[in-house]
């Protein structure tokens, strides 16, 4: 092996762990189709993309077929009684617990929404819950939902922009804000749900 070829070897090499090691904070990745896809937790960069790396806890969310997050029995149960409380349809909230948080009850943003519904602090307190408790914490995201639904006539994908983005964001739209986070947010429940989202206005 010639001298060039040895260093291109190592700097081979230390690029692969420099891509192997986990980065933190929060991070976007562009996908080929345009959306983007947020990840808070801590991350790790793969040749195929990256991937958030969960912690191995009790509260960490257990893995579908699909390799998707799936609710804990005690979740799946709060999300149906919350949805009926709130007569709000269930794999709606579902969807939104997923998007939100993969229905990890312990998962924390880093602008500080807390839980399955990653309720910010001023939301859960104008809901009247406690963002701590994971009971607490989806049904205050399902009245939030059922709230923004009867504020928009129905309409779930002004609902989960407005979930994502505020309710004043939609109005000054009149629709989906043209935000690359929110719509890849709203695609992306609307995806899971079955059905397609609306274009945000130009």
């Amino acid at each position: 092996m010639t001298k060039p070829e040895r260093i291109l070897l190592v700097l081979a090499g230390f690029a692969n762990l420099l891509a192997a090691v986990p980065a933190h904070g929060q991070v976007l990745e562009i996908q080929a189709d345009g959306g983007v896809v947020r990840y808070d937790a801590p991350t790790q960069f793969l040749g195929s993309g990256a991937r958030r790396i969960e912690a191995e806890s009790p509260s960490a969310p257990s893995r579908g077929r699909a390799g998707l997050a799936a609710p804990s029995t005690a979740t799946a149960q709060a999300i149906r009684d919350a949805a009926a409380r709130h007569q709000v349809s269930e794999r709606l909230v579902a969807a939104v617990a997923w998007r939100e948080s993969g229905f990890n009850p312990a998962a924390v943003s880093p602008r500080g929404a807390r839980g399955v519904m990653q309720l910010m602090p001023g939301t859960a307190r104008a809901l009247g819950v406690d963002p701590f408790n994971p009971a607490a914490n989806i049904d205050g995201g399902a009245d939030y939902l059922a709230r923004l639904l009867r504020r928009f006539d129905g309409d779930q994908a002004k609902a989960l922009a407005a979930y994502n983005a505020g309710p004043e964001a939609v109005d000054r739209y009149g629709g989906v804000p043209p935000y690359a986070e929110t719509v890849a947010y709203v695609g992306a429940v609307m995806r899971r749900l079955g059905q397609e989202p609306l274009s945000p206005r130009p």
